[in-house]
């Protein structure tokens, strides 16, 4: 594109075009590759047309994270609607990670604990915890067990084997199979 049509150049829809360009970035080499100036090459405009829609690289990586817990958010609530209760909601989190391990990665680091400064990370990182929840409100029923200590207790379990297996500590194949026999009662 030449400066005189670049400079006319306006993009429709630029804030998730920059998501995107972030995404394929983050998928090919990690974090430390997504830069507002190598999004804005990707997608044709200038780089300072990327402030105005993020502040910083840290803003445009926690929408990132966000969309990443969105759809992490939708393959848990799809398992557990497809009656596989915990069991399947371990295997759709290993899976997840597995899949997308430097999304993964992204969600759960650093930008997650600031959640005063992206409030919409926070949110959808609760969104994929209320899925938990709920799964263990169910789970417990009228037991009288603290339903969101069992949802802390499936996402650490459910969360470390996912990291084993990123960390080629433990075989994929070997984590489902603990995914299946945990949630059943068989493991111990």
């Amino acid at each position: 594109m030449n400066i005189a049509m670049r400079s006319t150049y306006h993009h429709g829809n630029l804030g998730p075009a920059l998501i995107a360009a972030a995404r394929e970035l983050l998928d090919a080499d990690g974090p430390g590759a997504v830069s507002l100036r190598e999004a804005a090459r990707r997608v044709g405009v200038s780089a300072t047309a990327t402030y105005r829609h993020f502040q910083d690289k840290d803003h445009l990586l926690a929408a990132v994270a966000a969309e990443g817990f969105h759809a992490f958010t939708e393959k848990l609530a799809a398992a557990e609607r497809e009656a596989q209760g915990f069991s399947g909601m371990s295997v759709a989190y290993v899976e997840f990670a597995v899949t997308h391990p430097g999304l993964f990665r992204l969600m759960f680091g650093p930008l997650l604990r600031q959640r005063e400064l992206f409030a919409e990370l926070g949110a959808a990182a609760d969104g994929a915890f209320a899925v938990l929840l709920a799964a263990a409100r169910r789970f417990v029923g009228v037991r009288g067990e603290d339903a969101e200590s069992v949802a802390y207790a499936a996402w650490s379990f459910s969360h470390g084997l996912a990291r084993l297996v990123l960390d080629d500590v433990i075989p994929l194949e070997r984590a489902m199979k603990v995914c299946r026999d945990f949630a059943l009662g068989r493991a111990g």
